[in-house]
């Protein structure tokens, strides 16, 4: 099985943890980017907080099926001719608890920036 490296010549962690091989690390990182895409467009649309105060539901509908269909792609019948496999519970577990993360400091930058954009004379 060939390995990937990075540039350092090490592996990826991820790749270590899950014992991923190429196909694995793909649809990892097209579920993760996919995700964490779509949804940071939908908070940093709007000075509220979106999950709260949804700006249209329209928006809100369109970034969840787009994030939903990038998880559910790896374990459809497309998965195979897109170079995908199904991927563990546990890295959706993990992948659940950094998208949160992320969107949350997304939020506090925002807010900062906000907060800062107010004080600032125009």
């Amino acid at each position: 099985m060939r390995r990937l490296a990075l540039a350092s010549g090490r592996e990826p962690r991820d790749l270590w943890v899950f014992h991923a091989d190429a196909s694995l690390f793909r649809s990892g990182w097209f579920v993760e980017s996919l995700a964490t895409q779509s949804l940071v467009v939908f908070v940093i649309r709007t000075r509220r907080v979106p999950f709260f105060h949804p700006p249209e539901q329209t928006a809100a509908t369109h970034n969840g099926a787009v994030a939903a269909i990038g998880v559910i792609l790896p374990f459809s019948p497309l998965a195979s001719t897109l170079g995908f496999r199904p991927l563990p519970l546990l890295f959706l577990a993990i992948l659940l608890a950094m998208t949160a993360t992320y969107l949350g400091l997304v939020e506090a930058g925002k807010a900062i920036f906000y907060a800062h954009s107010r004080r600032r004379p125009a």
